[in-house]
């Protein structure tokens, strides 16, 4: 499909995240007449395109080449070539490679067009057992340093149900940081394998979590998903029980404004009181 003014479409393929089963009829037939298929792992996608007989060349576009590969792929599009966009699973630009050529071909008036796949953050609030909405979606968390503290604090906060992809090495640090800044009883659902042989849901509290996970080897990518925080009264807390918190907070990691605004959050405090308060102590 061309528009009027002779653009192709870049099309948004979602694939399956395990079962092939779940590849649609609308896929297939995209990935067919495609010029060319964008793919962030071209073996990975050529078993696909082999499994479904399909023929359409590839080209490679992933994290470490996009800002090589999107002058080119605008080239095609704008020449009129039907250009797909696939990953390795799901939706492209979920925690994928994607946004940045979507971002380009709307800021160059080239049509874009969404054929809709499985996307694990659905699948896995669907049988999560949590409330479904509202949620928030966070993908891979930074994976060290002041980035990550700061998010997981933003996280321990946050009164909507939380998702979260992790790898399976890294699963039992982040079940650790996350009840270092939540109580041990908040309910998470750690699923991993979805749509596939060994898929699981697993459903307990963060202590719970911790203690199987500690007693049974993580294995396979986990899509985890985390109840939010419970609405509370505000708190009255003396000065005393400010400062206490306020000094948690900061050896953290963060930033004294930052720690205001968290604490204000969690209270119902006057950000400005709290600051206040949080100028005076001795650095930590």
């Amino acid at each position: 499909m061309t528009d009027s003014n002779g653009n192709g479409t870049l099309y948004i393929v979602g694939t399956p995240i395990g079962n092939l089963g779940d590849m649609t009829f609308r896929a297939i037939d995209t990935l067919q007449h495609a010029d060319v298929i964008a793919a962030e792992d071209t073996r990975h996608t050529g078993k696909l395109l082999h499994h479904f007989q399909i023929q359409t060349p590839q080209m490679s576009y992933h994290a470490h080449n996009w800002r090589k590969r999107l002058p080119e792929l605008t080239t095609l599009l704008q020449r009129g070539k039907q250009v797909a966009l696939v990953s390795d699973a799901g939706m492209p630009g979920i925690s994928d490679p994607g946004f940045e050529l979507v971002e380009a071909c709307v800021e160059a008036d080239i049509p874009v067009v969404a054929i809709p796949g499985a996307t694990a953050v659905v699948t896995a609030l669907c049988v999560s057992g949590l409330p479904p909405q509202p949620f928030v979606f966070e993908g891979f968390l930074p994976t060290k340093g002041r980035d990550r503290r700061e998010l997981i604090n933003q996280i321990a906060i946050e009164h909507r149900t939380i998702v979260l992809y992790e790898a399976p090495h890294r699963l039992l640090t982040t079940l650790q940081d996350l009840r270092s800044q939540m109580a041990g009883d908040r309910r998470i659902a750690a699923t991993r394998e979805l749509t596939k042989q060994f898929e699981e849901a697993w459903r307990g509290t963060l202590d719970e979590a911790i203690a199987h996970y500690t007693d049974h080897a993580p294995k396979g990518e986990f899509t985890l998903v985390i109840a939010g925080q419970p609405s509370e009264p505000a708190q009255t807390l003396t000065k005393a029980e400010i400062e206490q918190r306020l000094l948690e907070l900061l050896r953290s990691g963060l930033s004294r404004s930052q720690a205001s605004r968290q604490l204000a959050q969690e209270t119902g405090h006057s950000k400005r009181e709290i600051y206040q308060i949080a100028v005076e102590l001795p650095d930590v």
